[in-house]
């Protein structure tokens, strides 16, 4: 059985991404060592054509990833993220790029194909929500409700962070909540 056929599979002969049935082929997810199924996805003609030409992104189009972008595969998550920070500017791209857990591995694959002006600012301060700067060790408080998707839980508005930990990224930072260490995005912190 060939890779195409493995993937159409593995994909319910959907588009991995928007789950058009219609015109699928392979589409590698760049940079790779190798071609396989842990490399490459199932894309339709729309989205593969979207993709190539990133200049030109229909965000109606991409509102599909809300779902997508919680795929068990690897390469399906690369692209939701590729494309999600790509339509950054629309607010409903921003919430879900913010609510997308990656780890360490999976986030450098995605962020190198990126243009590099999306790569995360370094140097930059990061601040709370009312504009003060945390620093290494801080603790801060939740101003609102936060789905962790990828914990299966709620992190509740009030909730305090203790000890928490700068990322790359100013508007990150890394914190537990009920014993697991996620990534919270500052702007809806409070610093305690």
């Amino acid at each position: 059985m060939g890779l195409v056929d493995q993937l159409l599979i593995r994909a319910g002969s959907k588009c991995e991404l928007c789950s058009d049935t219609n015109n699928l082929s392979l589409y590698e997810v760049q940079p790779i060592t190798k071609i396989d199924e842990n490399s490459a996805v199932i894309v339709c003609q729309k989205c593969k054509d979207q993709i190539e030409s990133a200049t030109s992104l229909d965000a109606h189009h991409w509102h599909c990833l809300n779902a997508s972008m919680w795929s068990e595969f690897l390469p399906v998550q690369v692209m939701s993220y590729r494309i999600l920070s790509l339509l950054k500017e629309e607010p409903w791209a921003r919430d879900l790029l913010e609510q997308l857990y990656l780890d360490e591995g999976t986030l450098e694959w995605a962020k190198a194909g990126l243009p590099e002006e999306d790569e995360p600012e370094t140097g930059a301060p990061t601040l709370d929500s009312n504009g003060t700067q945390l620093a290494e060790g801080d603790s801060v408080t939740l101003i609102k409700d936060l789905d962790v998707k990828g914990g299966g839980f709620t992190a509740k508005r009030g909730t305090l962070v203790k000890n928490i930990s700068l990322t790359n990224n100013p508007k990150h930072i890394e914190g537990k909540v009920n014993g697991i260490q996620i990534v919270l995005v500052a702007a809806f912190l409070k610093k305690a």
